[in-house]
């Protein structure tokens, strides 16, 4: 497998190795070994598994108490994933980071505790595994504004277009307003 860093503080792209021939393909999403070696040692308790339209945006998630981080992937299509970086401590603190996740290209993106992640779909619609070291814990989930002026995340929405947005994400919190996590980095 192929790993890049990013902007953000442990924030990684990874491609793994695929092996295909006339019968399709093969690829290990994840080999605890090979990723520790990368980086990546947490205990992952969680897998998820999203289906969105076109023009959906989902994000940006995340938890106040039991922050998960995420080893996310599209198996279906293609996404624009961004992540913010909202641990306090960390050098990237309040910048993003975002790129284009396909199936075809087979990427993941490792999302750290601390950091809220979104997406918006590209394709006709998008299939989104992700795999979380914490629980999903509904009582202590934000959603950071997708739209947020101070963090600017410059999503590839066409000018005069609205995203499919849930109800939770049309009223995110607001960069200000976000309780920033301590102690992650």
């Amino acid at each position: 497998m192929k790993t890049e860093s990013t902007p953000l503080e442990g924030v990684m792209l990874i491609t793994p190795t695929v092996h295909g021939d006339a019968r399709g393909f093969f690829l290990e999403t994840w080999h605890a070994e090979r990723y520790a070696q990368a980086g990546i040692t947490h205990t992952f308790v969680q897998d998820n598994h999203s289906r969105s339209a076109q023009g959906a945006l989902r994000g940006l998630h995340l938890q106040t108490e039991m922050p998960q981080g995420k080893l996310v992937r599209v198996t279906s299509g293609a996404v624009y994933d961004v992540v913010v970086d909202c641990r306090a401590e960390s050098p990237s603190c309040g910048q993003w980071y975002g790129v284009t996740l396909t199936a075809e290209g087979q990427e993941q993106l490792w999302v750290p505790p601390g950091c809220a992640h979104g997406f918006y779909v590209l394709s006709e619609s998008a299939d989104f595994l992700y795999k979380c070291t914490n629980y999903y814990h509904p009582e202590s989930e934000l959603s950071l504004a997708w739209d947020d002026a101070t963090v600017g995340v410059k999503w590839p929405i066409a000018d005069g277009a609205e995203p499919l947005l849930s109800g939770k994400d049309r009223v995110g919190t607001r960069w200000q307003d976000l309780p920033l996590y301590r102690g992650l980095i």
